[in-house]
């Protein structure tokens, strides 16, 4: 539990140290995209019978918590490649349960960090929604899934460029797909069964139906839940095969 406390205290002092700038960061997305989208496309357009903002908001917070929560990997990295602290770890008599719990809570918080960004942008833009606790629930979910990939990609990388690659790759193209900017069901059959394989598919479709005020559908939590699971155990065997 010490060595766990001991890692997530690190990547908070080292967030508190830029927390400002951080914060910058995080609310220019969101202000782009309710600009663009928001007010210049989508300003009179209504989704499933709500308008349009209505359903961005919920999208940037699923879009916003993945992105947030995997860029863990690049202060993970930064420590192997360039501060050499993860070669401390290895000396530290620290588990790799610890570690691996540590790194995954730091990207769970940055992730609702940022989604508190986005809900005071929503506030002072005037729209209302329900953040409810599965609400809550469905936005650590998405978080622990990205920040355990996270902590699994670092470990598999052998340089901080093969890292932006698989952003580049992986991620941004799931922020687009995944059901943020535009109603999934209103792609073509075929689309809606490979967006379906995303996990921001069902993070985003969890987020809203909660943001709405509807009764959530059980199987978008537990799949969250499940791969967040596998992926956390897959982070565990990375580090111990890095430390071997």
């Amino acid at each position: 539990m010490r060595g766990c406390l001991a890692v997530y205290e690190r990547e908070m002092l080292i967030l508190k140290k830029k927390l400002a700038r951080q914060l910058a960061s995080m609310s220019v997305g969101p202000i782009l995209y309710l600009i663009a989208f928001g007010l210049g496309m989508g300003k009179d357009v209504q989704v499933h019978g709500r308008p349009y903002l209505e359903f961005l908001i919920p999208g940037l917070v699923a879009m916003s918590s993945m992105t947030q929560a995997f860029a863990i990997a690049s202060e993970i990295n930064i420590a192997r490649f360039y501060w050499r602290i993860f070669e401390e770890f290895q000396a530290a008599p620290i588990r790799n349960i610890a570690y691996v719990t540590g790194e995954v809570l730091a990207g769970i918080t940055r992730g609702l960090l940022s989604i508190g960004v986005i809900l005071l942008i929503a506030l002072i833009a005037g729209i209302a929604l329900s953040y409810n606790l599965f609400f809550w629930l469905a936005v650590v979910l998405n978080s622990f899934v990205f920040a355990s990939l996270a902590v699994c990609m670092a470990m598999l990388v052998r340089s901080h460029a093969d890292q932006a690659l698989l952003t580049n790759f992986f991620i941004t193209p799931m922020a687009f797909l995944g059901g943020t900017f535009f109603p999934v069901d209103r792609m073509p059959l075929w689309v809606q069964k490979v967006l379906d394989f995303l996990p921001l598919t069902h993070a985003a479709h969890a987020i809203r139906g909660a943001a709405y005020g509807e009764t959530p559908q059980p199987f978008s939590y537990l799949l969250l839940a499940g791969l967040g699971g596998m992926l956390f155990v897959l982070a565990f065997y990375c580090v111990s095969k890095a430390k071997e």
